[in-house]
């Protein structure tokens, strides 16, 4: 690729791995040429994904250079003390009364013998390699995404060894301020750490990017040079469903769906969540809600369906199975990516979750533009004022609700069955172009020329 820029991106995340974390930086890989800037992926050869998914492979750009090393991971250990333990590579763990003793003691050591993560035995090989990498191979600016957050001292490294890289650090989720932070047991000192290396990174990093507004302002806060880069949707993907039409805005395309509304009887009234759901994140007081609409209402109880795409805490599951809502509950598992963009589209209402806490009012999960990108109603839940909700109200996609909300919410999921039944679109039609993967892309370009 003449005359382009060479960014190394050194991502733990990389097909076939499946679930949110893989999305950003392979979308962003996929349009970074068409901005003159070549990628490079930096990945491990023999990672302990949570989910695989063998067809994101067909996404990776044709030509893309790949550099993989081998990494050294304790998960079988952890496996050994509690099959629960599993959760913990995609950052799951049991909560409050689900916890054992066995899992406290496994997250008790997660916490405060593998800072930041249980990827940090990847560090230092990877900084003895990429030194000798970047030097031969004319790389212009080197990028980390975590979490895991283990890979940002691989750049934290590398920038002492080279001052003069140019080097951003990506954050998907924040370090220190996501909601699980507080449940690992920490010691002071172990809770310093992390916060002194949270601070380096922010301190030395020429750009750090965080994927919604609340967490860049607080990175900032910290003394970081941060921007906010969201996640988003590719056209291109949610073309090949076939069910869009393309209409041309500027320099690029908005998809409008021209699905027709189906209030045929047949099909059920669903409301779908899609993609992971643990405990920490669980919408209790949504279970309640449709519980108490189909104790209210026979006619909504018969053509209401629950459907779940992805992984469920069986913990969740089994009190739901336990549950007025057990005969309504599809559950689908895990599917191929382009297999869970179909279900997204053949639901009514979709769900998205955030943590409670005030501190989480800035994670936008990138599941959240997929969404957005079917023209179907989302309903959401999470802290007041969060950064989804922004979202929402200006795209006039959905409602959002704190997690202390019952009445409303069977308003809402009410009001929204009775107009599909009565024939009334509830398609949204609002334009999100500004979120699409290519316009993204060039927001990035935009600050990797600058630096």
């Amino acid at each position: 690729m003449e005359n382009s820029k060479k960014v190394l991106i050194v991502t733990y995340y990389w097909p076939p791995a499946g679930g949110p974390g893989v999305q950003r930086w392979l979308k962003f890989a996929k349009y970074l040429p068409e901005f003159s800037l070549e990628p490079v992926i930096f990945t491990p050869e023999n990672p302990s994904y949570p989910l695989i998914d063998e067809t994101l492979k067909s996404e990776v750009p044709k030509n893309t250079k790949i550099i993989r090393t081998n990494i050294w991971e304790p998960y079988q250990l952890a496996e050994k003390f509690s099959k629960s333990n599993k959760k913990f590579k995609g950052g799951q763990f049991d909560v409050g009364k689900n916890q054992s003793f066995l899992s406290k003691l496994s997250i008790f050591i997660r916490g405060n013998f593998f800072i930041p993560d249980a990827r940090k035995f990847w560090v230092k090989p990877s900084i003895a390699f990429l030194k000798k990498y970047l030097k031969e191979n004319d790389i212009d600016l080197l990028v980390t995404t975590g979490p895991p957050h283990s890979l940002h001292l691989i750049g934290l490294g590398l920038k002492k060894e080279l001052p003069d890289l140019k080097w951003i650090a990506d954050f998907r989720d924040p370090w220190t301020e996501i909601s699980y932070y507080k449940h690992l047991k920490l010691t002071k000192s172990s809770d310093r750490k992390h916060k002194e290396l949270e601070k380096a990174v922010f301190q030395t990093a020429d750009v750090t990017l965080a994927t919604s507004y609340t967490d860049a302002e607080n990175f900032r806060k910290k003394g970081a040079n941060s921007s906010c880069i969201t996640n988003g949707f590719d056209i291109s993907e949610q073309g090949k469903i076939g069910e869009f039409q393309s209409s041309s805005v500027g320099e690029f395309e908005v998809l409008k769906s021209t699905e027709k509304n189906d209030s045929t009887p047949k099909r059920k009234f669903t409301i779908s969540y899609v993609g992971v759901l643990e405990q920490l994140r669980n919408p209790e007081n949504l279970w309640k809600a449709l519980d108490e609409l189909c104790k209210a209402s026979s006619d909504f109880a018969e053509d209401f369906e629950l459907k779940f795409v992805g992984r469920v805490d069986d913990k969740i599951l089994n009190a739901l199975e336990n549950s007025v809502l057990k005969d309504r509950i599809k559950n689908l598992g895990y599917l191929a990516h382009q297999d869970s963009v179909t279900e997204m589209r053949t639901s009514d209402l979709l769900i998205i979750t955030n943590f409670p806490n005030k501190s989480s009012k800035g994670i936008i999960p990138g599941k959240l533009f997929e969404y957005l990108a079917t023209g179907k109603k989302i309903i959401s839940f999470g802290p007041k004022d969060a950064d989804v909700e922004t979202i929402l109200n200006r795209t006039n996609a959905g409602q959002h609700f704190d997690y202390s909300e019952t009445d409303k919410i069977k308003d809402y999921i009410f009001a929204l069955y009775l107009d599909r039944k009565n024939g009334k679109s509830i398609i949204n039609s609002a334009d999100i172009n500004e979120f699409s993967r290519k316009e993204l892309t060039k927001k990035l370009s935009e600050i990797i020329k600058k630096i």
